[in-house]
């Protein structure tokens, strides 16, 4: 039987069992939307922007463990996936992209809203393919699931021209995937896990390094019980926190440029390091050559690309994180290192992180205030202090994820993302937690959150300024706070380093922009109302609430790693 392009379409989405289908439509995508008018096998969700649409997938999949899925025209629709895309794919997210195209034979002559999206794609993702011919549309749909889902996950994207949509063609839709040259490892090298058991036999002070690998396989109970089999401490990248409960007695803490001290010296001072899910980049090593300098390290990671790309490693094990750990479990055993694991306690009793150097309502006591309220949790974070803040003192576990970015620091993620982990999730409270800065690159989505009737918390960080690149400026660059004061007018004094100066007001009034999408916006000036604030949000069951937090203007993030330095130059207060 024949069917247009655009019927094989749905029906690839009913048969890869596509449950939300993020879109916006246009000129090149209409024909698309004419088909999914009458389809009730999945929801489709209308952001108000395509970046957004991207992110909110993006976070749908990353709260599920489903691939995400979007749909949107050529040209600009395309491109404002780009950033989106590149987020997904440094922190490996399954994510199917579909874009509109002109038709084939309009190609390369400059048509209306005619962009090469996978030239401009192919550098950012797993896999980006135009579909040039009819009878290739079904094979090619096919595998972008499963190339996405599969081995390292990451977005693809399926670029269809308006011609192959709306051609006749074979209505079947492959049941298999046979790709030439593309076979993602699944078995683990039996030698080279006997090296490692081997390794911990002979070591007197070992550490677990856990990244985000491991929470994309889904082996936090693996590690759970090679910890505890193993007595081995476990630290973590902002990525990896959650992996293993942060309440856990072996657990340290994050490690890196703002990570705690007791990690960062553990990292300093091992003399073995097992690295599983994680590619070592800058933000966690500092300076390359003072790194875990006296350890031998190993490194288990699903990506062959990634191993000894940044740093030279000494037993590489290209594997999943979950079948390498089940694999040495069986050999397992406590190890005495007793007083090794007193030493890292001790540091991290001696050098805590806190903000206790800060009156009154601090971002740390409106976190530990959510951490106390909710039982059970998926936060997203936007990106700068108040990503850093969460990643510090969030408490992550089986029943509590962070959805953040971590790879490419992209700021507007966290509301729609936090949006689309809701629609992914209902069942469990959504809190997103983002800065004055940040939240406005897509609060446009508060509309989106309303019109789907979705209760998410958006905790927003109020201290009028940029406050990541604020704190790098007061710190090394004498306070010339360049175009990061958020309450500067024209009439200004554009060299103003005084956070303390009688400034213009705040603008937008974030209450009264909730308000005016139909949403609750509550000011919170006061640490005795951050409880009933969240009371008061965890009340609404059809809409979001958002939740201004008006903290100090020049707090910091600290303990901190300078750029270029190494771990053990810690700045733990200024």
């Amino acid at each position: 039987m024949e069917i247009k392009g655009t019927e094989l379409f749905v029906k690839a989405l009913k048969e890869e069992g596509v449950e939300k289908l993020f879109a916006y439509p246009g000129g090149m995508a209409i024909d698309l939307f004419d088909a999914i008018y009458d389809v009730d096998d999945f929801e489709v969700i209308l952001p108000r922007h395509e970046q957004a649409l991207i992110h909110a997938a993006d976070g749908y999949a990353r709260a599920t463990g489903n691939v995400g899925v979007c749909l949107v025209t050529s040209g600009p629709g395309a491109t404002n996936l780009v950033t989106g895309i590149a987020t997904a794919n440094y922190d490996s997210v399954p994510l199917v992209c579909f874009t509109g195209q002109v038709m084939t034979s309009l190609i390369g002559n400059d048509a209306f809203q005619e962009v090469d999206i996978v030239g401009i794609a192919r550098n950012i993702c797993k896999y980006a393919v135009t579909v040039r011919k009819r009878e290739d549309l079904g094979r090619i749909i096919k595998e972008a699931f499963y190339i996405a889902r599969t081995g390292k996950p990451g977005p693809v994207l399926v670029d269809i021209p308006k011609d192959i949509q709306n051609e006749m063609g074979t209505d079947v839709y492959p049941e298999t995937v046979n790709i030439r040259g593309y076979k993602p490892s699944t078995g683990v090298h039996a030698g080279q896990i006997k090296k490692v058991m081997k390794l911990m036999d002979q070591a007197k002070k070992p550490v677990f390094l856990v990244g985000g690998g491991v929470k994309i396989s889904n082996a936090g109970e693996e590690l759970t019980q090679l910890v505890e089999k193993t007595g081995i401490p476990v630290m973590t990248t902002i990525m990896g926190k959650g992996a293993i409960d942060t309440n856990h007695p072996l657990y340290i803490g994050n490690i890196g440029m703002h990570g705690n001290f007791a990690s960062n010296n553990a990292v300093n001072n091992c003399d073995l390091l097992i690295s599983i899910g994680t590619r070592f980049n800058d933000r966690i090593t500092g300076r390359l050559s003072e790194f875990a300098k006296d350890a031998t390290i190993v490194h288990i990671d699903i990506d062959p690309a990634s191993i000894s790309r940044n740093i030279v490693v000494d037993v590489p094990i290209v594997a999943d994180a979950k079948a390498a750990m089940e694999a040495m479990l069986p050999h397992a055993k406590k190890y005495k290192i007793s007083d090794w694991v007193a030493d890292i306690q001790k540091w991290k009793e001696d050098h805590p992180i806190n903000m206790n150097n800060y009156e009154g309502m601090t971002p740390e006591k409106i976190i530990k205030k959510i951490n106390e309220i909710f039982p059970e949790l998926i936060v997203s974070t936007d990106v700068g202090q108040n990503q850093l803040w969460s990643t510090q003192y969030l408490e992550l576990g089986p029943k509590k994820k962070l959805l953040t970015s971590g790879g490419l620091g992209t700021m507007g993620y966290g509301f729609p993302a936090a949006i689309g982990a809701k629609l992914g999730t209902e069942g469990i409270p959504v809190v997103c937690i983002s800065g004055d800065g940040g939240v406005q690159m897509n609060i446009q989505e508060m509309a989106t959150a309303v019109v789907m009737e979705l209760p998410v918390i958006l905790c927003v960080f109020n201290n009028g300024y940029l406050g990541n690149v604020r704190q790098w400026q007061e710190m090394f660059y004498d306070k010339r706070y360049s175009y990061t004061c958020l309450r500067c007018r024209r009439s200004c004094s554009h060299r103003c380093m005084d956070a303390e100066q009688e400034c213009p007001p705040y603008s937008p009034d974030f209450v009264k922009l909730a308000e005016s999408y139909d949403a609750v916006g509550i000011r919170v000036e006061k640490e005795e109302d951050i409880e009933p604030a969240f009371r008061k949000a965890m009340e609404r069951v059809n809409g979001p609430t958002l939740i201004e937090f008006i903290i100090e203007r020049e707090a910091n993030v600290l303990p901190m790693v300078p750029g270029g330095k190494a771990l053990h130059e810690m700045i733990m207060d200024c």
